[in-house]
C-alpha cells in the first residue's frame, strides 16, 4: 500500500511524541534549581537566579532523607535483580531446552503471572510475609519483587535461549563438562544481550515502585526513592524544592544504569523473536 501521507506529518509526530515526554522532564530538571517562592511562581519559566541550595538542603538534611532512600533503594534494586537474573536465566534454560508437557506447562503458567497486577496480589502477600516474620523488613520486599517478576525474566531468557544452537552445549557435554559448567560457562556469556533487557526492564521497574515499598517496609521501617518523596509531602506546607532536587537525584543512579547496558538493549529484545 503506497504511503500517501505528506512528507512533514511524520517528523511532526515525532517532534509531537518527543515534546510530550520531554516536558515533564524540563519541569523537573529546572525547578531543581529554583528556589521554592520561584517553583510556585513560575514553575516552567527559567531558573533566575540559578541555585543549587535545593540540593545542598537535601544532602544536608538531619534525618538523612536522601541519602537513606538511595540506600534503600540500592539495596532493594541490586539483590532483587542478581536473584531474578540467576532464577531467570536457569529457569528459561530449562524451558527452552525441555519438550515436556511439564515445560510447556510451566510456562503457560508463567505467562499468567504476567497478566496479574501487583495491587491484586498485594493483600495476601502481606499476610504471608507477617507469617514468615518478613513483614517490615528489607529482605521481605525482596522476596515479593523475586516471586512476582520472575515470570517476565523467564519470557525473555526463554525466548532469547532458542537463539543459542544446540551443538555448543552437545559438543561440552562430548568434552565431559556438566550441566552446571554448560550454562554457566557456555550458555550465559552468550546471554548478554537478554541479561542486559532484564537488568533494565527489572531494574527501572523496582526503582520506580512505590505502592509496595509503601505496605511491604511500612511507614516507619524504611523508605525508598519513591516513598521519600512521597513522605517529603507535608500535611500543612510542601516543600517543592526538596520533592524536585529528590527526583532528580533519585533519577540519576538508574540513568547511569541504562546508559551502561543499552547497546545490549534493543539486541536482548528481538534476539529470540525470529527463531522458534
Amino acid at each position: 500500500m503506497r504511503d500517501t501521507a505528506p512528507p512533514w506529518a511524520r517528523p511532526l509526530a515525532a517532534l509531537a511524541v518527543g515534546a510530550f515526554f520531554f516536558v515533564p522532564l524540563y519541569v523537573g530538571v529546572i525547578n531543581t534549581f529554583k528556589s521554592p517562592d520561584q517553583i510556585r511562581t513560575d514553575p516552567i519559566g527559567a531558573p533566575h537566579p540559578f541555585t543549587l541550595r535545593n540540593l545542598s538542603t537535601l544532602l544536608t538534611r538531619p534525618d538523612n532523607l536522601y541519602w537513606a532512600s538511595v540506600t534503600n533503594s540500592i539495596l532493594v534494586t541490586g539483590l532483587s535483580v542478581m536473584v531474578l537474573t540467576v532464577l531467570s536465566a536457569t529457569l528459561g534454560h530449562y524451558l527452552a531446552r525441555s519438550p515436556s508437557r511439564w515445560g510447556r506447562g510451566l510456562m503457560l503458567l508463567l505467562l499468567c503471572g504476567l497478566m496479574i497486577p501487583p495491587q491484586v496480589i498485594l493483600a495476601p502477600v502481606t499476610y504471608v510475609l507477617r507469617a514468615v516474620g518478613l513483614m517490615g523488613t528489607l529482605p521481605g520486599l525482596v522476596l515479593f519483587n523475586v516471586g512476582y517478576y520472575v515470570p517476565f525474566g523467564v519470557f525473555v531468557f526463554t525466548g532469547f535461549m532458542r537463539s543459542v544452537p544446540r551443538d555448543l552445549e552437545e559438543a561440552a557435554a562430548i568434552d565431559g563438562a556438566t550441566r552446571g559448567q554448560i550454562f554457566w560457562r557456555i550458555v550465559f556469556p552468550l546471554l548478554r544481550p537478554a541479561t542486559a533487557s532484564v537488568l533494565i526492564f527489572l531494574g527501572v521497574w523496582i526503582w520506580n515502585d512505590f505502592i509496595d515499598p509503601l505496605i511491604i517496609l511500612g511507614p516507619s521501617q524504611g523508605t525508598t526513592i519513591t516513598t521519600g518523596i512521597f513522605r517529603s509531602v507535608g500535611v500543612w506546607r510542601t516543600d517543592y524544592g526538596t520533592i524536585f532536587s529528590l527526583m532528580f537525584m533519585g533519577t540519576i543512579p538508574v540513568l547511569v544504569f541504562y546508559l551502561f547496558l543499552q547497546k545490549h538493549f534493543v539486541k536482548g529484545l528481538t534476539g529470540g523473536a525470529t527463531k522458534g
